[in-house]
C-alpha cells in the first residue's frame, strides 16, 4: 500500500463499501483492497479547502506514520496514503466492531467491561505520552472495537507533538465536553495530562451513557468546564471506578496520574485476569439491540402506511 502520491486512481486499489463516519475534514468508509482483497477503513479527506486545513490534514499523515511504528496494537494501523485529484485517501485498519460510543447505543457499559478498555488504552497512551504526543481527542467514539474485541484508539486528526505551538486552533475540533479545564483557558498551555483529563471523562461517559454536561449547549461547557469542580461519579459506583475517575480528573494536571501510574490502580488491576475478548460481549449486545431496534422501526413503518392508506 503506497505511503505517498499513486499515479493509479484510488479507486482502482480500493473499493468504498459503505459510510461508517464522518469527522471535521471528511468521512470514513468500510472498503476492500482490490487486490489483496484486506477490509480497510477508508478516511476520504477534501483538500480542495482553506490552506491551514490542508497543513492540520498535512500534520494527521505525518503523525500516523510515525505511528504506523508503534509497537502496542491499541493504536489504529495505518498503511498509507492516496492522493486522488483534490481527494486524499488514508487507509487503516478497519475496526468490525465500531466505536465505544456506537456500542453504548444499547446502554452504559458494565465496570467490568469498562475496566478492559481503559486497560489497553492505557498501554495506547503511555505510548503516545512517552513519545511526547498528545493525542487531544480522547473519548468514547475515538476507542474502536475490532471483531476480536481488541480495542483501538484512534482519530489523530487533532493530535500534537508538545513542540508545536499553535495548539489553540485545533483545541475546539468536536466537542468541549471532554476538554480539560486548562486547555479552554486563555493564554493556559497544557501537555499530555489533558489527556488524562480527557480519559477520565471518557470513563464517566461509558459509566452512566454521557459526559457531564451533556445536556448543555457546547459553547456554554465550555464557560462551564474551567469554573466547575471537577465531576464525580456518584456512590452507585464501585470504589475502584470512583478513585480511578477522581485521579484523573485533577484540578492541577500536576496532581493527576500519568498512564503507567493509572495501570496499578485498583481498577486497573481488578481486569489484569480479563481477557479483552470479554469485549465481544459487548459488541454482540449492539448487535442484538441494532436488530431489534430495526425491527421494530420496519413495523411502524409498516402500520403507518397500513394507517394511511
Amino acid at each position: 500500500m503506497s505511503k505517498h502520491a499513486s499515479s493509479v486512481p484510488a479507486s482502482q486499489l480500493y473499493t468504498k463499501l459503505k459510510k461508517v463516519g464522518k469527522g471535521a475534514y471528511g468521512s470514513v468508509y468500510k472498503g476492500i483492497n482490490n487486490k489483496t482483497k484486506q477490509i480497510v477503513a477508508i478516511k476520504i479527506l477534501n483538500l480542495d479547502t482553506e490552506e491551514d486545513d490542508v497543513v492540520d490534514i498535512q500534520k494527521e499523515i505525518a503523525m500516523l506514520s510515525q505511528l504506523t511504528h508503534a509497537k502496542s496494537q491499541n493504536i489504529t494501523p495505518f498503511y498509507g496514503s492516496i492522493l486522488d485529484d483534490t481527494k486524499l485517501w488514508i487507509i487503516m485498519d478497519y475496526a468490525a466492531g465500531g466505536s465505544i460510543r456506537t456500542v453504548m447505543k444499547a446502554g452504559a457499559l458494565e465496570e467490568k467491561y469498562i475496566s478492559t478498555i481503559v486497560r489497553e488504552v492505557l498501554l495506547a497512551l503511555s505510548y503516545l505520552h512517552k513519545n511526547l504526543i498528545i493525542h487531544r481527542d480522547i473519548k468514547a467514539a475515538n476507542i474502536l472495537l475490532t471483531a476480536e474485541g481488541d480495542v483501538q484508539l484512534c482519530d489523530f486528526g487533532v493530535a500534537g507533538q508538545t513542540s508545536v505551538n499553535h495548539l489553540k486552533r485545533n483545541t475546539f475540533v468536536g466537542t468541549p465536553y471532554w476538554m480539560a479545564p486548562e486547555v479552554i483557558r486563555e493564554g493556559a498551555s497544557y501537555d499530555y495530562k489533558a489527556d488524562i483529563w480527557s480519559l477520565g471523562i471518557t470513563v464517566y461517559e461509558m459509566a452512566t451513557g454521557n459526559p457531564p454536561l451533556a445536556h448543555v449547549d457546547p459553547m456554554r461547557a465550555i464557560i462551564l468546564i474551567p469554573k466547575s469542580k471537577p465531576p464525580k461519579l456518584d456512590n452507585s459506583f464501585s470504589a475502584a471506578i470512583r478513585e480511578f475517575v477522581d485521579l484523573c480528573l485533577c484540578e492541577e494536571p500536576n496532581d493527576r496520574w500519568n498512564a503507567d501510574d493509572l495501570a496499578k490502580t485498583k481498577f486497573i488491576k481488578n481486569s489484569s485476569k480479563t481477557n479483552k475478548s470479554i469485549l465481544r460481549d459487548v459488541i454482540t449486545r449492539y448487535e442484538d439491540w441494532k436488530r431489534k431496534n430495526d425491527t421494530s422501526k420496519r413495523r411502524s413503518i409498516a402500520s403507518d402506511d397500513i394507517s394511511s392508506r
